[in-house]
């Protein structure tokens, strides 16, 4: 049985910083491409980051772009995303996911797991 488990979610104050992971057991981690979406009340889930199998490819969202950093630990079988300089419009439920194969997706119904999700506020 598959499982992502995160962690590292809390709140923090505007310009904060906060390092979230992901740890997947269940199936080999390092077949499978490796995203993190997110999902504020009221709106859609989208997507924040993402990360090729291998580690050598990643993107992000436009909103996140030099402030957000994604990676991965194949040894550890878990992803993080490092977020720097938070502003309250990250406030949201972050989710990781996960999707078999070499490159990462952006619409979540690509992803084959997903874990419970890991609430960050961001106050201002």
């Amino acid at each position: 049985q598959v499982q992502l488990v995160e962690s590292g979610g809390g709140l923090v104050q505007a310009g904060g910083s906060l390092r979230l992971s992901c740890a997947m057991s269940g199936r080999t981690f390092r077949t499978y491409a490796m995203a993190w979406f997110r999902q504020a009340p009221g709106k859609e889930r989208e997507f924040v980051a993402g990360i090729s199998w291998t580690g050598g490819s990643t993107d992000y969202a436009d909103s996140v772009k030099g402030r957000f950093t994604i990676s991965r630990d194949n040894a550890k079988n878990t992803v993080f995303l490092q977020m720097n300089s938070l502003k309250p419009d990250d406030t949201a439920v972050y989710y990781c996911a996960a999707t078999y194969g070499l490159g990462y997706n952006y619409r979540p119904n690509e992803y084959d797991y997903w874990g419970q999700g890991t609430q960050v506020t961001v106050s201002s």
